[in-house]
């Protein structure tokens, strides 16, 4: 039984449907969490976009934002009486399936929760997936959960 459950949080819908396997899971094994938020992407930014935003304004939004998506992670975990732990990680020079290996192997996790948006074509070439990454580094196993609205184009779901 999972033990040990590293889950990956950024506030979307599909990272809250994670969440919630994860915390199950950890009440049901008498387990606990780790939250992991990632924030990688400003590597993109050269530090002075346009419509007047530099790169230490970015960074700060994305710390705050950052931080309140733990936050609430953290309350929803404490409110199921839930242990939990949180971990905020400021990577730019590394893949976010990268981190989050490297995350899950300090920690000690024996298993990873992810979101996925199921996104296909065009849509995942244009903003890859950050469940494949996570997926093809993952030094443990890796759960993928899918929110309930997701993908509703699908032919299998007709």
């Amino acid at each position: 039984m999972y033990k040990k459950i590293l889950v990956a949080v950024d506030g979307s819908q599909t990272a809250h449907a994670a969440l919630n396997s994860a915390l199950q899971l950890a009440g049901e094994a008498k387990g606990r969490v780790l939250l992991v938020h990632v924030v990688n992407e400003l590597s993109y930014f050269n530090g002075h976009e346009s419509y007047g935003i530099y790169l230490a304004e970015l960074i700060e939004i994305a710390q705050k934002a950052g931080n309140k998506i733990l936050d609430d992670a953290f309350a929803l975990a404490s409110a199921v009486g839930a242990t939990a732990e949180r971990l905020f990680v400021e990577k730019h020079d590394e893949y976010l399936g990268d981190t989050i290996a490297n995350a899950a192997t300090n920690w000690g996790a024996d298993l990873i929760v992810v979101g996925t948006h199921g996104r296909r074509g065009l849509g995942r070439l244009l903003l890859g997936s950050g469940a494949e990454q996570i997926i093809r580094f993952a030094p443990v196993p890796v759960l993928v959960v899918r929110s309930e609205d997701v993908d509703t184009d699908h032919p299998a779901k007709k």
